[in-house]
């Protein structure tokens, strides 16, 4: 529902970490499935990341959402088994919370049910082409609107603050779009991706390599960045460089956003990690990056695992909507 890294790992941390600090919980363990957990949150749809990526490439949007579907999932998968295995193996990392009967637990999730109906409401208007990506997102937030209004969790100060914040995140966005369109003329003008696509696709290289450079590049570059602006300042210099080596436009968007959200908690600046730490209070930062590790190197195996088999990522969204025509 957040779209984005960093919010979905401080709303999880501050809500989720002082729980598990009380059933003691090795405090590497937890923060690390946290701030890896949130980088998920740009990857499964409903993703800020895919509709910039979408916008600046002319990419359908909603062939993007479909195609991070099953690799969200997969990673996720990967995630909980990760920390299933050392649960079990190393019990004093994970200990056994208190048991709770079934009715219980039934009677505590039917409390996501209304976010579950707005998320297939959301995506599967923008999926059947009842409306476009903006009006799904129109239709996301009437209903995030009404089910708070039911719920009596509406108030002025809830209400002033979500437009509060909506009005500097869209103006921080607009910012970087002018700058980008600004950018996008001296490229036009200069034919400076063009000539770089011509030149790297003449280089007497394999494609892959040319591609493992452009995802260090990213890695890097999210380490030290969030990723909507990451994405509008290179994708008008990489895009056609990608095309010409003749990349999957939907496939290249899982894989950019995926690494760009493994750079969000690679060392030593990954930016998800320092949000948390202002969440996980006297947690050190190098406990945090300790528990990120190997989750890290998941999110490598699942890169390279989508990189051998890119109908990963194509097979849901060229099903359902076709393919994607450039």
């Amino acid at each position: 529902m957040c779209g984005d890294s960093l919010s979905t790992a401080v709303t999880m941390g501050s809500v989720s970490l002082p729980e598990m600090m009380r059933l003691k919980y090795s405090p590497s363990l937890a923060t690390g499935a946290l701030a890896a957990g949130g980088t998920l949150g740009i990857l499964i749809p409903p993703s800020a990341g895919f509709i910039i990526y979408g916008i600046v490439t002319e990419v359908s949007i909603g062939r993007l959402f479909m195609a991070g579907l099953i690799p969200g999932v997969m990673l996720a998968l990967m995630f909980m088994g990760y920390i299933y295995i050392m649960a079990v193996r190393h019990p004093e990392m994970a200990p056994r919370g208190p048991k709770y009967p079934l009715s219980e637990r039934i009677r505590s999730t039917t409390g996501l049910l209304p976010i579950l109906a707005l998320f297939v409401l959301v995506l599967g208007s923008i999926v059947m082409g009842i409306c476009s990506p903006t009006e799904g997102g129109a239709i996301g937030a009437a209903g995030a609107f009404l089910y708070a209004a039911a719920r009596r969790k509406l108030t002025k100060a809830n209400l002033f603050a979500s437009l509060i914040e909506t009005a500097e995140l869209t103006a921080r966005i607009m910012a970087i779009m002018i700058g980008v369109a600004i950018l996008g003329y001296f490229f036009a003008a200069t034919r400076l991706p063009f000539l770089l696509a011509d030149f790297i696709v003449a280089l007497p290289f394999n494609r892959y390599v040319v591609f493992a450079i452009i995802i260090g590049i990213y890695v890097i570059l999210g380490c030290m960045m969030n990723v909507i602006p990451m994405l509008m300042l290179t994708l008008p210099s990489i895009f056609p460089t990608v095309l010409a080596l003749g990349f999957d436009p939907v496939w290249f968007g899982v894989v950019s956003v995926m690494v760009m959200e493994m750079g969000q908690i690679t060392p030593p600046v990954g930016v998800v990690v320092f949000a948390l730490a202002g969440v996980a209070k006297g947690i050190p930062i190098a406990t945090i990056f300790k528990g990120i590790v190997p989750f890290m190197f998941m999110m490598i195996l699942a890169t390279f695992v989508i990189t051998v088999f890119p109908s990963i990522a194509t097979w849901l969204p060229y099903t359902l909507m076709g393919p994607e025509i450039m």
